[in-house]
């Protein structure tokens, strides 16, 4: 049997026995037998999990987790009712609640009847296919692509999906992690499997070292407002270089979280010793023999020299300041001391750009600065973290909160509120005149309580700027937890280094 055939065979035999054991065995064949060939990380991880290729067509690829939620799911649980099948693969399953959770009260009945619903369904659906489910109360719950990683579910080298738009998170780990549609969870859900075209392959180096008061966030909108919201369509990028080899876990999903908002299929970033740091010994994680086994297909997965991409990209890492979004679209960004661009300096229409400035109610050549804010949102899947948390205490720890800003400081999981708590941040909170409220989506899709009003503007750390995204008419400007916190404690758009020279 020549070692070609013999990958196949272990590879098929892993699918249908999902036996551990074969798995490692089979990538040490793959090691072997790619010895002398340039993949990308994203070839050693997309091509290992493909079951079959369609010529001139999608690969069918097998997923490892697939993450669900309330909103997304119960089309796709009917679906397989319908049809009279159940969920292939629970283990591989988990579901949380999180889109329409409400973050005030969640100990009483959820009252909007569409939330308590889609609610409801997940914890029946979960139940009925024996799915893990952590729904509203579990000490576990909180927002997907939050808890996944704090729990060891995310893993690097696996094809993580989830019918939500920031699946893209996971691959800060070193995985395939995108977003699915309601068909496709079920498909998942039914078969383990999902039909997908590759993508193509980016690479996106930013080297160097960041300024003063550039974090994660900054360094994303900053990556997003130079290629547009449509700069990456059709690609898997990878990020590279000493500043996101240099970056947080926290900071590396924050950036690969928004990927797609410059059109990516998801983004991914090489799994080193801070990943395998991160991951170890929490609850999902392997232990013991097999968490040796683990490494030694994990640590194969990286970049090989002079591997080819489709298109690599290069920023230095001096160029990148505080930004701030001005538009309706994250790819509307800018450093936060700049003006804002008139038409002619921006690519697409001109009569699009007035119209997004029109909504927002700003014109050309504006500064941001000054600018009054009445709404400071800190939380969501980008920036719920306890390391945006202790970012925004850091600013906010002897201030007191403008009295012109409602501010919803939410925690992504209860795990980063307890942290919170632990790490006395709540006490400088509570000190500087805000509330910590509890953990979901919130405002950053305001499918619960937790919207802006209309005309209203408001500094987010979320992911999404869209007309009406956080609300009816709201306005939103996307930015760091440093820029949130500057803002919630003057009332009006503020450079944070202005904050933290007085504490430098």
């Amino acid at each position: 049997m020549n070692i070609v055939i013999l990958i196949q065979f272990l590879k098929e035999r892993i699918l249908h026995e999902l036996n551990l054991s074969w798995l490692f065995l089979a990538q040490e064949k793959f090691k072997f037998y790619h010895i002398n060939m340039k993949q990308t990380l994203f070839d050693k991880v997309w091509d290992f999990h493909v079951v079959k290729h369609v010529e001139d067509g999608p690969d069918v690829l097998f997923i490892d987790r697939h993450l669900v939620h309330e909103v997304t799911s119960p089309v796709a649980f009917l679906g397989l009712k319908t049809r009279g099948i159940g969920v292939l693969y629970p283990e591989r399953t988990f579901a949380t609640a999180d889109h329409n959770t409400p973050t005030i009260n969640q100990h009483l009945p959820v009252e909007d009847p569409l939330s308590a619903n889609q609610l409801k369904a997940l914890e029946e659906n979960a139940k009925e296919h024996g799915i893990s489910h952590w729904g509203l109360g579990h000490a576990k719950n909180g927002i997907v692509h939050v808890v996944g990683p704090e729990y060891g579910i995310t893993q690097p080298g696996a094809t993580i999906v989830c019918g939500d738009s920031h699946t893209s998170t996971h691959g800060a780990f070193g995985a395939i992690a995108f977003g699915i549609g309601t068909s496709e969870v079920e498909m998942v859900l039914a078969t383990q499997c999902i039909m997908q075209p590759k993508p193509k392959k980016m690479r996106i180096n930013v080297s160097g070292k960041l300024n003063f008061g550039v974090t994660p966030k900054d360094v994303a909108l900053y990556i997003i407002s130079r290629l547009t919201t449509s700069g990456a369509t059709g690609y898997f990028v990878e990020y590279a270089g000493d500043v996101f080899e240099n970056m947080s876990m926290e900071g590396r999903m924050t950036v690969c979280n928004l990927s797609i908002e410059m059109g990516a299929r998801g983004g991914m970033i090489a799994p080193d010793e801070k990943t395998f740091n991160y991951i170890q010994g929490r609850e999902f994680t392997p232990k013991g023999a097999a968490w040796d086994k683990a490494m030694v297909y994990w640590e194969s997965l990286y970049t090989d020299k002079d591997a080819e991409f489709d298109k690599e990209i290069y920023f230095d890492a001096s160029d990148i300041e505080p930004m701030i979004t001005y538009g309706t679209n994250p790819g509307m960004g800018m450093g936060i001391l700049k003006n804002i661009p008139n038409a002619e300096q921006v690519e697409g229409g001109v009569s699009t750009y007035k119209k997004s400035l029109g909504y927002m109610a700003f014109n050309e050549g504006e500064s941001m600065i000054g600018k009054p804010i009445d709404f400071v949102f800190i939380g969501s899947c980008t920036n719920g973290r306890i390391e945006d948390f202790r970012a925004f205490a850091s600013i906010i720890k002897g201030r007191k909160k403008a009295a012109n800003v409602t501010a919803w400081l939410v925690p992504g999981s209860h795990q980063v509120e307890a942290a919170i708590k632990a790490e006395g941040l709540l006490d400088i909170i509570h000190e500087a005149g805000f509330e910590l409220r509890e953990p979901g989506c919130s405002a950053c899709l305001a499918m619960n309580d937790d919207k802006v009003p209309a005309g209203k503007l408001a500094v987010s750390t979320s992911n999404r700027n869209f007309e009406g995204r956080q609300g009816p008419g709201s306005r939103t400007l996307l930015a760091s937890p440093l820029v949130a916190a500057a803002a919630a404690v003057t009332g009006k758009v503020t450079d944070p280094r202005t904050l933290m020279k007085e504490f430098a």
